[in-house]
C-alpha cells in the first residue's frame, strides 16, 4: 500500500494511503476520543461528532473517523478551535443522558465517562429535554434503557456485521430518537439470538447483560449447595478485568477467588466439553454409518440454536441433539454427583460461569429444566470478586475440585474458540474410525480466525469434508449451502460469535481506543491472544483426547453406560423447535 505525508499538529509523519485522519492520529501516537467509532478506528455513523478536528482547506470541522487522509493534509487535533467542538459536542450528548452515573452497571467501564473526562466536558451545560425511557428486562440475556443510549449507533452496526440480522435500528424522529428492535418491541419478542455482540461495543450502559448474581446471593442466603462451574473461554480472559494484559491466563487465581467466595465446588466445564465430544462424535459416526442426515451441525452455541430455530428450522434434523457442555455438567451434578454424595437435587444450585449472555436463555428453554439455575458472565464473576475485596494480584494458583468431575483433556479447553469443538471431535472421531489414535494430535486445518474454514480431513484414506464458521452472517453461507442441497459436508461446527466463545458478549470489554501502547493493533489480535491462552492449556495437557478422559470413562463404566445410551439421551441431549415459546418474564 502506498505511503502519504501529512502533518498532525506541525509534525512530518508518514501513513498509508486509505486510512482516516482517527486511524492515522492513532498510528502517529495521538488519541481522538471518539465514542461511535469501534473495530480499530472504523466508525459506524460519524453521528457522536466527538472526534472533530480542523483539516488545513477544509470547509470547516471534519469528523476525523471518516475523513480519510490525503498527501500533504496539514491536520489540527489540539487548535482551541476543535477542543472546544469536541468538549461542547459531549456535553450536548450529555444533556440528554442519564444522571445516576453510580447506580449505572457500566460505572467503570463506560466510555462515555472516560471521553468526557479526556475533553474535560462540565456538567449541566446544556439542558435537554429527556425523552421517556424504554426499559427492557424481559429477555434472560439482555436488558435495554434507553435514557442511558446517546445514540452511536455502534449495536446496529455491530448486530449487522457480525450476525447479519439487523435486529437494532433507530426508532422515531428528533428528540424522541430511539434505538430498538422495530417498533420498540422488547428483546424477548423480536428475533434477538441474545449473543451480546451489542452489549460488547455498546460505549454506555443502554445495553447490558441480564444478570444473576442477585440470584446466587439468595441461594447462598437460603443454605443451598452452591456449586460453580466455568467455561474455559473465562479463564483465557478474566485476568483483563484486573488489569492482566490480553492473553493472561487467569485458570488458576480465578479457582482460588471462586474457593474464596464460599462455593461448594468448583468444577470445569471442559468436563462437560469432553463429554460432548462423546456423544456428538458417537452421533456423527452413527449418521455416517446408518446414512442419517448429513451434515450434523454442533449445538454448543446458544446463540447459533437461537438462531436457527428463529431463521432455518428446516435444518433441525441436522443439528446434533447434544444440549451444550455447561447444560451437561449441569444435569450430571444433579444425578450422578447428586446421587454420588446423598445429596437430594433440590439442596443443590449449580452456576455457569459462562463468556455468553446466550446462555441466560439456553438455561431457561423449556427443554432444558432445570439443569443449571443461574448464569454468570464473566463480567459478573469480576464484580463478585471485587466486591468482595479479594486481590486478585495476591491470589495463589488453586486446581478444581477432583471428586468425580475433576478430570479434562485439552481437546475440552479449546472448545472456547473458533475451531475447537471441530478438532476435539475429530480427535475421538479419528480414534472410533481407526481404533487408534491420530499421531499428531492437532488438526491445525481448523483453527485461526478465518470467517469460514473447510477442510478435507484424511482418516485412513476416507476423506471426511468438514467446515467451520463463528459469527452468523458467516455461518449463513454454510446454511444456504445445506438448504440448496449443496453442502459437501459431513460435519459443520459453528459458533455464534465471531472468533467463538473467547469474544463471547459476557467477556471483558476491549476499548482500543484509548490505548496508544504495544497492543496499538488490538482489535485484530485479542482474538488470537486469548485463543493462544487455550490452545497452551492444551498443549500441557498430559491426555489431549476426550475419550482418554479417566473420569469421563467412569462416568460411563459406572452411570451412563455407554455414548448414546438411553440414559445418556434423557440427561444429556435434547430437542429443538420452529415454534417458539415467548421468554418467561425475568424477576
Amino acid at each position: 500500500m502506498s505511503l502519504v505525508n501529512i502533518k498532525i499538529d506541525g509534525k512530518d509523519f508518514q501513513v498509508e494511503s486509505g486510512l482516516t485522519i482517527l486511524e492515522a492520529a492513532r498510528k502517529c501516537g495521538f488519541v481522538i476520543p471518539s465514542l461511535c467509532a469501534f473495530n480499530n478506528g472504523k466508525c459506524s455513523r460519524a453521528s457522536c461528532r466527538v472526534c472533530l478536528v480542523e483539516v488545513k482547506g477544509a470547509r470547516g470541522l471534519v469528523a476525523s473517523c471518516v475523513y480519510p487522509v490525503a498527501e500533504g493534509m496539514e491536520i489540527s487535533i489540539s487548535s482551541s478551535k476543535a477542543v472546544e467542538a469536541r468538549r461542547a459536542s459531549v456535553e450536548l450528548i450529555l444533556s440528554n443522558h442519564h444522571k445516576n452515573c453510580l447506580q449505572c452497571e457500566k460505572n467503570g467501564h463506560c466510555e462515555l465517562l472516560e471521553v468526557s473526562k479526556m475533553v474535560g466536558a462540565r456538567d449541566h451545560m446544556y439542558e435537554g429535554e429527556q425523552t421517556p425511557a424504554t426499559i427492557d428486562e424481559l429477555a434472560p440475556g439482555l436488558i435495554r434503557d434507553t435514557s442511558k443510549c446517546i445514540l452511536c449507533g455502534r449495536c446496529i452496526e455491530r448486530c449487522k456485521e457480525a450476525q447479519g440480522i439487523s435486529i437494532l435500528g433507530f426508532e422515531n424522529r428528533g428528540f424522541q430518537t430511539i434505538v430498538s428492535p422495530v417498533g420498540n418491541r422488547s428483546f424477548a419478542t423480536s428475533p434477538c439470538i441474545q449473543c451480546g455482540q451489542c452489549v460488547n461495543v455498546c460505549p454506555t450502559g443502554a445495553l447490558m447483560e441480564h444478570s444473576e448474581i442477585a440470584k446466587v446471593d439468595e441461594a447462598f442466603k437460603a443454605g443451598k449447595k452452591v456449586i460453580v462451574q466455568t467455561a474455559p473461554a473465562v479463564r483465557a480472559a478474566i485476568a483483563e478485568e484486573f488489569g492482566e494484559k490480553i492473553g493472561t491466563s487467569g485458570t488458576g487465581k480465578m479457582v482460588a477467588a471462586l474457593h474464596r467466595l464460599g462455593f461448594y465446588r468448583v468444577f470445569d466445564t471442559n468436563f462437560g466439553a469432553d463429554l460432548t465430544i462423546m456423544e456428538e462424535a458417537h452421533e456423527l459416526l452413527e449418521r455416517i454409518k446408518k446414512g442419517g442426515v448429513l451434515p450434523q451441525i454442533t449445538s454448543c452455541s446458544p446463540g447459533w440454536i437461537n438462531y436457527m430455530e428463529y431463521y432455518c428450522p428446516e435444518l433441525i434434523p441436522n443439528v446434533s441433539t447434544c444440549k451444550s457442555p455447561h447444560m451437561m455438567v449441569g444435569a450430571i451434578i444433579k444425578s450422578y454427583f447428586a446421587k454420588s454424595h446423598d445429596i437430594d437435587p433440590k439442596d443443590i444450585f449449580v452456576v455457569s460461569v459462562m463468556p455468553c449472555t446466550a446462555k441466560k436463555y439456553e438455561r431457561q428453554r423449556k427443554q432444558m429444566p432445570n439443569d443449571v439455575d443461574a448464569v454468570l458472565t464473566t463480567r459478573e464473576l469480576a464484580k463478585m470478586i471485587k466486591r468482595s475485596g479479594i486481590n486478585w494480584a495476591k491470589l495463589p494458583e488453586e486446581e478444581f475440585d477432583p471428586d468425580l468431575l475433576g478430570d479434562y483433556s485439552g481437546a475440552g479447553v479449546i472448545f472456547g474458540v473458533t475451531g475447537g469443538v471441530m478438532e476435539a471431535a475429530l480427535r475421538t472421531a479419528y480414534f472410533w474410525l481407526t481404533g487408534k489414535e491420530y499421531g499428531k494430535v492437532e488438526f491445525h486445518e481448523v483453527r485461526g480466525q478465518a470467517s469460514i474454514k473447510e477442510a478435507d480431513i484424511n482418516i485412513e484414506g476416507t476423506v471426511v469434508k468438514v467446515a467451520v464458521a463463528s459469527g452468523m452472517k458467516n455461518a449463513k453461507v454454510l446454511l444456504d449451502k445445506i438448504k440448496e442441497g449443496k453442502s459437501p459436508y459431513a460435519f459443520i461446527e459453528i459458533m455464534g460469535c465471531p472468533g467463538g466463545c473467547i469474544n463471547g458478549g459476557g467477556q471483558p470489554y476491549v476499548k482500543p481506543l484509548f490505548l496508544v501502547n504495544e497492543d496499538d493493533n488490538i482489535l485484530e489480535t485479542y482474538r488470537e491472544k486469548r485463543a493462544s491462552v487455550l490452545y497452551k492449556e492444551d498443549e500441557r495437557q498430559v491426555i489431549r483426547q476426550s475419550h482418554n478422559n479417566k473420569d469421563i470413562q467412569k462416568l460411563y463404566k459406572d452411570f451412563l453406560g455407554e455414548p448414546g445410551s438411553e440414559l445418556a439421551e434423557e440427561l444429556l441431549h435434547t430437542s429443538y423447535s420452529s415454534d417458539r415459546e415467548k421468554y418467561p418474564e425475568s424477576k
